[in-house]
Formats: structure tokens, C-alpha cells, sequence
């Protein structure tokens, strides 16, 4: 009968944690073409309660001016540019794990949706949605 050594378990269950938060930050910013040229797509979460929909997008030092947001037949899109800080345009990049430049990204709505309140606080862009009149759930 085999042994069962729990430092080999943690050791395992340690590097399987890891793998996983790996793969999770390739796909929190990940990259995509859009009319040739390259965007990222920031990570997004979706709460609906009852009429109301609640949209917050991950847009890390991203400020209001530089972000569109667009409801229309295809659901609710939300694009805009995050720009590298000036005091770090001519610096040498060691590092770089947060995205810059281009972003977009399109979020299919159960249904017919206004914007109620937009605001950006704290790294994200909250949105306020509300089923339209009429509007069957």
C-alpha cells in the first residue's frame, strides 16, 4: 500500500494553485485584432436585479474622458485607450504586465437596456443599466 506524504499533496496542490492564477492573468488582459489593430480586453462582471443591470469593468488608471461606452442593438460596448504615464514613455521596460494602449470590449444584454449612471472609481467603470420601457424581460 502506498504511502500518502503530505508534503508532496501541499507541494502539488500549491503548483496547481499557481498554474491556475497564471492562466487566469493571461485571460484578465487579454489581447485581440479589432479593425487590424491590436486591443485588449478588460475583465468584466454582469449583476442584474430584477430591471436593473450592474456592469463593472476592470480599467485600471483609466480616466473617465477616455472611455466611450455605447448601447445599441448588439448589447452594451465599452472602448477606450488606457495611455502609459508620461514619466514612463522613454523609460526602458523591465516589466510589464498590465496593458496599455487600445481597449474594447462588447457585453450581450438579456434583453433592452439604458444607461441609468456611469462612474469610475476605484480601478473600474460602474454602469448603471435599466431595462427599457416596454422592453419584454
Amino acid at each position: 500500500m502506498p504511502s500518502w506524504d503530505p508534503d508532496s499533496w501541499v507541494w502539488g496542490e500549491a503548483l496547481d494553485l499557481f498554474d491556475r492564477a497564471e492562466r487566469l492573468q493571461r485571460q484578465f488582459f487579454r489581447l485581440q485584432l479589432r479593425s487590424g489593430a491590436p486591443v485588449w480586453v478588460p475583465p468584466v462582471d454582469v449583476f442584474e436585479q430584477g430591471d436593473a443591470l450592474l456592469v463593472v469593468v476592470a480599467l485600471p488608471d483609466v480616466p473617465p474622458a477616455q472611455v466611450e461606452v455605447v448601447i445599441d442593438a448588439d448589447g452594451l460596448l465599452v472602448r477606450g485607450e488606457r495611455r502609459l504615464p508620461e514619466a514612463c514613455r522613454q523609460a526602458r521596460i523591465r516589466q510589464m504586465e498590465m496593458p496599455y494602449g487600445l481597449f474594447e470590449r462588447r457585453i450581450v444584454l438579456p434583453g433592452t437596456f439604458e444607461l441609468v449612471r456611469r462612474s469610475i472609481g476605484n480601478g473600474c467603470l460602474v454602469l448603471n443599466l435599466r431595462r427599457s420601457e416596454g422592453a419584454a424581460p
